[in-house]
């Protein structure tokens, strides 16, 4: 079971750039949906939100921290990146926990308290 994510999200498309920043989107799902199918991710998981002033949507990909360390060096994942960054605001990605991970992030997060004097 995949314990690591990547969160990848933005916000509004460039005034001008709506056509290219739906095009992008497509490609992406179609890279991601090649990704799982090949075993390379574990899953994905597609949000678009109602509009908001800060965050329109993300993708979440899951896996292991090899898996998407590899998707992240994928030259296509890259690109897509790179064409997304053109044609929407606030593009975002961080590495993040699910399952096991949690666990893990959090006994991290214990250890590091255990320095912190606390009042």
């Amino acid at each position: 079971m995949a314990d690591r994510l990547l969160f990848i999200s933005w916000s509004t498309p460039v005034h001008g750039m709506e056509e290219r920043s739906l095009e992008v989107f497509n490609e992406a799902l179609g890279f991601y949906g090649r990704l799982q199918q090949e075993g390379r991710i574990e899953s994905m998981e597609v949000v678009l939100l109602a509009p908001n002033a800060t965050l329109n949507g993300y993708i979440e990909l899951r896996g292991s921290a090899a898996q998407l360390a590899a998707a992240r060096e994928d030259m296509m994942f890259r690109r897509l990146l790179v064409d997304a960054s053109m044609v929407v605001t606030d593009l975002r990605i961080a590495d993040g926990f699910c399952h096991e991970g949690v666990a893990e992030a959090m006994g991290i997060f214990q250890e590091a308290i255990a320095g912190v004097p606390q009042r």
